[in-house]
C-alpha cells in the first residue's frame, strides 16, 4: 500500500511521527504517549492527502492530492500501534483521532468504513473526528456516531467572528458560527455525547469580549471547549513560547468561568519534529518535490497566519 514509511522521534517528548509515502499521496500521522502507552496512547491520523480546505495556519493549507481510501486511513494507526509492544485492549485509554491532516467529513465514502473497520479492530478506542465543518449532509455523520458509541465530534472553530474565521480558513463551502452550534446541539441531541468546540487563543481573540462571544454562540451544557497552543507551520520557527502557553490557560480559565469544561492542549514535539497539528513539515517537503501530484487549494498563495492549530484535546 505505502511504498516508504518514515518514522521521526522524539524520545524527551515521548512523541514519534510517522510519514506514509507513495507515488501518488503522502499521509502523517503522530503517536504520542502519556506518560507511557499502557496508561493512555493517543494516535492523529490522516484522511487527505494535502486538504482542499486551505487554512492559513496548516502545513497542508496550499494544497491537496488527493482522498485516501479507508484502507489507506486504517493503515496509519494500525502501524502505529504495531510498534508499540502493548496489546492496545489493555491500554488504560486508547484514542484515534482524524485530524492529522485533511478534512475527514470532505472524505465520509472512505471515513464511514474506516470508522467500522477501527471500531471492529479496536472496540475500547476513542475514535475521534476534528472537523471545520464544511457544508455536508450531518444525517450521515449523526448515523455513524450512533451506530458507533465511541466516536466523537470537535468542531474547529478558532475565532469569534465569521470575518475572522473566514480569513484564517478561506474554504467557502463551511457553516458560519452559529450554524456550527446548531450542527453541534443537534448531534448531542441525536448521539446523547458532547461535542467539542477547539479555539486557538492568539494575541488577537482572546479577550473577554471574545470570551463573552464563545458563551453566547456555544451552549456549556452541550459543548466541552478545547483550547490550544499556537502551532508555526513553518520548520525551524519556534512552535511555542511562554506568552502563546500563558495566552491558552488563561483564555482556558475565562471559559471556564463563563461554565465551560475546558482542555488546554499544548502538542508535544511540535519544536523538534513538527509533532503539533497542521506543522507537516515533512508533508510540505514532499509537496515541493512533487508539484505535479500537489494541485493548488483555495489556500494557495494567501498569507500564511501563524496561529491556530486544529488538534483535539491530548491533555
Amino acid at each position: 500500500m505505502w511504498t516508504d514509511i518514515k518514522r521521526i522521534d522524539d524520545e524527551a517528548e515521548r512523541v514519534a511521527k510517522f510519514v506514509f509515502s507513495r507515488p501518488d499521496a503522502v499521509a502523517e500521522a503522530v503517536l504520542y504517549r502519556y506518560p507511557d502507552y499502557q496508561t493512555r496512547t493517543v494516535i492523529c491520523c490522516s484522511t487527505q492527502s494535502g486538504c482542499p480546505v486551505g487554512c492559513r495556519f496548516c502545513g497542508a493549507g496550499d494544497s491537496f492530492v488527493r482522498s485516501l481510501s479507508a484502507d489507506e486511513i486504517v493503515s496509519q494507526p494500525a502501524y502505529l500501534l504495531d510498534q508499540v509492544d502493548i496489546d492496545p485492549a489493555t491500554m488504560g485509554r486508547l484514542q484515534i483521532m482524524f485530524m492529522s491532516m485533511g478534512e475527514p467529513l470532505l472524505n465520509m465514502k472512505a471515513l464511514v468504513p474506516a470508522l467500522r473497520d477501527l471500531y471492529r479492530r479496536y472496540p475500547n478506542a476513542a475514535l475521534l473526528i476534528s472537523t471545520s465543518a464544511p457544508r455536508i449532509d450531518y444525517d450521515e455523520v449523526i448515523a455513524i456516531s450512533q451506530e458507533i458509541p465511541t466516536i466523537g465530534l470537535q468542531f474547529s472553530v478558532h475565532e469569534t467572528t465569521d470575518e475572522a474565521r473566514n480569513a484564517l480558513i478561506p474554504f467557502k463551502a463551511k457553516l458560519a458560527l452559529t450554524e456550527i452550534a446548531w450542527a453541534g446541539e443537534r448531534w448531542h441531541k441525536e448521539v446523547g455525547r458532547k461535542p467539542f468546540c477547539n479555539y486557538c487563543a492568539h494575541d488577537g481573540n482572546s479577550t473577554d469580549e471574545d470570551a463573552d462571544r464563545i458563551y453566547g454562540l456555544f451552549n456549556p451544557a452541550v459543548f466541552c471547549a478545547t483550547v490550544s497552543v499556537v502551532c508555526e507551520r513553518s520548520d525551524g520557527l519556534p512552535a511555542t513560547n511562554d506568552h502563546q502557553r500563558k495566552l491558552a490557560t488563561d483564555f482556558g480559565e475565562k471559559l471556564v468561568a463563563r461554565g465551560f469544561d475546558v482542555r488546554v492542549f499544548d502538542p508535544a514535539g511540535q519544536d523538534t519534529i513538527g509533532g503539533g497539528c497542521g506543522q507537516l513539515w515533512f508533508v510540505q517537503d514532499w509537496m515541493r518535490q512533487h508539484p505535479e501530484m500537489a494541485r493548488p487549494s483555495i489556500g494557495h498563495g494567501r498569507p500564511e497566519v501563524h496561529a491556530p492549530t486544529k488538534a483535539m484535546h491530548h491533555v
